[in-house]
């Protein structure tokens, strides 16, 4: 994804030029958005959660020894949206919940990790080629994808809804309500796989089929339902009820299905004992809980991290 791409997404979602300054205090309030949903808070926090977090040894010792002796990672991130990850202004440095996660993670592993930020759609297939090591994204764990990838459980977020506020949409609770409508979603997405293993249950309903517009772009798929050329949007239930604060005539619907979310690596990897010992000694020492806090989704927080758990029906 290009950072003019992404840049034109964060314009957008606040309907003018989002103000997302480098705050050194973290405050979200502290910037203001011109043209932004009245009472929006529009800019990311850039507070340190991070840097201090000392090195776990019993959790370092369960990595393989050729990656303790390298000493690095390279890591794939999705960058899109907060408040999972997003550029700042300068549309070079991403910030996130997923980008201090998974630099936590690191420092409990004392590893450093190379950053390569790519398409949310591209990163999964370059995974299993070894090109990366891991990856971030908000990737929901689902069956399917376990039957290929392993997972890291760190977060639980899942599918969602928003829709324009002069919609008659008030809550999702069957794909069939979709019927006869046009739905915009991601490219590549577990919501693009469940719209498209369900559309034949209008048929069935005698009714119109739904139509799916997919973008790799997360600004066109605003924009598309923005102009009314979408009825409605699924994505993120954290995305979502991020993006509908920060703009104005669009609202959160409901949540549809929760989805565990975690690191995802090559089928069969090594590295996956480690980063659980990693991510659950940030969840017992306190720091995971801090990181929540700051990206404003104390609600996604896990009690324990997972290793590929089976997908929630």
């Amino acid at each position: 994804m290009s950072t003019r791409r992404n840049m034109a997404f964060l314009a957008l979602i606040t309907t003018a030029a989002l103000a997302l300054t480098a705050c050194g205090s973290g405050d979200p309030e502290a910037v203001g958005a011109a043209g932004a949903k009245p009472g929006a808070k529009s800019a990311l926090p850039t507070n340190d959660v991070v840097s201090a977090i000392p090195e776990d040894q019993a959790a370092a010792k369960l990595l393989p020894a050729d990656v303790r002796e390298r000493g690095t990672l390279t890591i794939a991130s999705a960058v899109a949206t907060a408040p999972g990850a997003a550029f700042l202004e300068d549309g070079r440095t991403p910030v996130g919940l997923d980008i201090d996660i998974a630099d936590a993670t690191a420092k409990v592993l004392g590893l450093k990790l190379k950053r390569e930020v790519a398409s949310f759609e591209a990163i999964l297939p370059a995974l299993g080629s070894g090109k990366y090591d891991l990856s971030t994204g908000n990737f929901g764990v689902t069956d399917e994808r376990r039957a290929t990838l392993d997972f890291v459980t760190y977060i639980n977020d899942g599918q969602g809804f928003a829709a324009r506020e002069d919609s008659e949409l008030k809550e999702i609770t069957d794909l069939t309500q979709l019927c006869g409508l046009t739905v915009a979603t991601g490219a590549g997405t577990t919501f693009e796989a469940s719209l498209a293993k369900n559309v034949g249950r209008c048929k069935d309903a005698g009714k119109k089929p739904y139509e799916v517009q997919t973008f790799s772009d997360p600004g066109a798929q605003w924009i598309s339902l923005q102009q009314g050329r979408s009825d409605v949007a699924m994505s993120t239930i954290n995305g979502l009820r991020y993006a509908v604060t920060q703009q104005p005539n669009v609202k959160f619907l409901n949540e549809f299905k929760r989805l565990d979310v975690g690191f995802a690596f090559k089928k069969g990897t090594a590295l996956a004992p480690a980063f659980q010992a990693a991510v659950n000694r940030l969840i017992k020492d306190g720091t995971y809980a801090g990181i929540l806090k700051k990206w404003g989704v104390e609600p996604s927080a896990i009690e324990t991290s997972q290793i590929s758990p089976p997908e929630k029906k």
